[in-house]
């Protein structure tokens, strides 16, 4: 028999409805999809925690199926040894209580796990794939760190958003090496981790533009009523916004400045000269969905990117059978450079908004890249059906009983106990 494939979780912390909560669990139980539940491929072999939430379900779980926890990230890649023991990392540093930088982004530590993840690598020798969930870092000194300290040790490094394989409504996806004039992305909520996510929804379209992606030349953020001044001497389109929340079911008809809360815009001037922009519309309700919206000649093609699908969070069940494609082949399903890229204009954007709206020049994102032919896995209909919609098994803590403290053992795990 063949040895299983043994996966590392890294995470921050691990609660109902956190990253680790909704992904970690599909690794174990099965990926729901539209086309059933598709099973593991892989094996999850040790669970380091952060930070433990008051609401945790990370020890619940590991007890429930017998996986170690482990002190430190050295020892859940070692299994408690001294060598490298496991075949691949999925690094979740989503959530948590960190502290907030000046400029408001939340100090999230994946350079800190990812940093401590390369140090057991390069005294094993062994690169093994790496999963970080969402962009590389809050800061670019440290994205950078890691995009070099991965090529440089040869391991496979991989990260970004859900967005790109959510469900689309159409299912559109930009014809690869064709001309884009004008591209918009529609967004909301909190401006960091709701606006990487507008920019991946963004940067995966206008990446396959005639001549691939060329990088980014400024970056600036505008806010409350410049966002509509903007408009109004031509720097984003109304008409494209207006057709992107048209593409939003049940959405609103037109756009409507008024409704409009705290309204946020990150302009984007692309080195090839495309200008872009992610319209973030407020947390007031106005808009609670991810569009894109495109215009190439007199043609503007539109979507919704849709991602709920209720108990199962079936969309991280795409991101994870992606993320085990990954680990498998160590080929990423799209360029790591995709979100290299959105990371250094998110981190221009705050510094942007953080300086009253001041445009930031960007020369170390001319970041050139050619977006892959083939798509990674996504679902091809507009709307989760099949498994995604079947009901899940809930592990709230309210539902489970109450554990009995779990012992530590000396190699630093902490392990289910027997009998």
């Amino acid at each position: 028999m063949t040895e299983p494939f043994r996966v590392a979780a890294v995470v921050t912390t691990f609660f109902p409805n956190s990253h680790a909560g909704v992904l970690i669990p599909k690794f174990l139980r099965g990926f729901p999809t539209d086309d059933g539940l598709i099973p593991p491929r892989t094996q999850l072999a040790s669970l380091f925690i952060d930070q433990i939430h008051h609401n945790d379900i990370g020890r619940q779980i590991a007890h429930q199926f017998d996986i170690p926890i482990y002190e430190s990230i050295r020892a859940a890649l070692t299994l408690g040894g001294e060598n490298l023991a496991v075949d691949a990392v999925l690094l979740i540093g989503e959530h948590g209580d960190y502290p907030r930088s000046v400029l408001g982004q939340e100090m999230l530590p994946r350079r800190y796990f990812f940093e401590q993840i390369c140090g057991v690598i390069a005294e094993c020798g062994r690169p093994i794939p790496v999963y970080n969930d969402k962009h590389l870092s809050y800061r670019w000194d440290d994205a950078r760190w890691m995009y070099t300290t991965a090529k440089q040790l040869n391991v496979p490094l991989w990260a970004g958003s859900a967005l790109p394989v959510a469900w689309r409504r159409p299912n559109f996806e930009h014809p690869l090496d064709a001309p884009i004039d004008q591209a918009l992305s529609i967004g909301f909520h909190m401006l960091e981790r709701y606006g990487f996510h507008a920019l991946e929804s963004l940067q995966c379209q206008v990446e396959r533009r005639r001549g691939g992606e060329t990088g980014v030349r400024s970056v600036q953020c505008l806010s409350g009523g410049a966002v509509w001044q903007a408009a109004d001497v031509g720097r984003w389109s109304v008409e494209v916004a207006e057709h992107a929340l048209a593409a939003i079911e049940n959405g609103p008809v037109g756009l409507d400045t008024a409704q409009v809360e705290e309204p946020h815009l990150f302009l984007i001037e692309y080195c090839d000269g495309l200008n872009g922009a992610a319209l973030m519309l407020g947390d007031n309700g106005y808009v609670r969905k991810f569009a894109y919206a495109q215009k190439r000649g007199k043609i503007i093609d539109a979507l919704e990117y849709h991602t709920d699908s209720g108990p199962t969070h079936a969309i991280f069940s795409y991101m994870g059978l992606n993320i085990e494609d990954f680990f498998l082949t160590g080929v990423a399903p799209n360029p790591v450079e995709r979100t290299y890229l959105t990371t250094g204009i998110l981190e221009a954007a705050m510094i942007s908004h953080g300086s009253g709206g001041k445009r930031i020049q960007t020369p170390h994102l001319e970041i050139r890249y050619t977006p892959d032919k083939s798509s990674p896995r996504r679902p091809a209909g507009p709307r989760p059906a099949g498994a995604c919609l079947s009901p899940w098994l809930s592990l709230e803590p309210e539902a489970t009983p109450a554990a009995e403290p779990i012992p530590v053992s000396r190699d630093g795990t902490v392990r289910r106990r027997r009998g």
